[in-house]
């Protein structure tokens, strides 16, 4: 695995309508361009990614319990 370089790290910002340079603290991340709040994807790109995670996911779930009691 490839460690990511700090200076090339980008996060969306809602208020710039873009992916920026950030700040990191304790507790959020903020633009360098304009101190708002950034997330790590836009709400299209999160919309993507989820679609994709569905599709990879194994389809089923757990077996049914048996209606016998002991």
């Amino acid at each position: 695995m490839e460690l990511g370089d700090f200076y090339d790290d980008r996060k969306f910002c809602p208020t710039c309508e873009g992916y920026v340079p950030y700040l990191i603290s304790m507790e959020h991340s903020y633009c360098v361009a304009c101190g708002d709040i950034v997330r790590l994807f836009s709400d299209e790109d999160w919309t993507h990614f989820n679609e994709s995670l569905k599709q990879r996911r194994p389809k089923g779930g757990r077996p049914r319990k048996d209606k016998e009691s002991a």
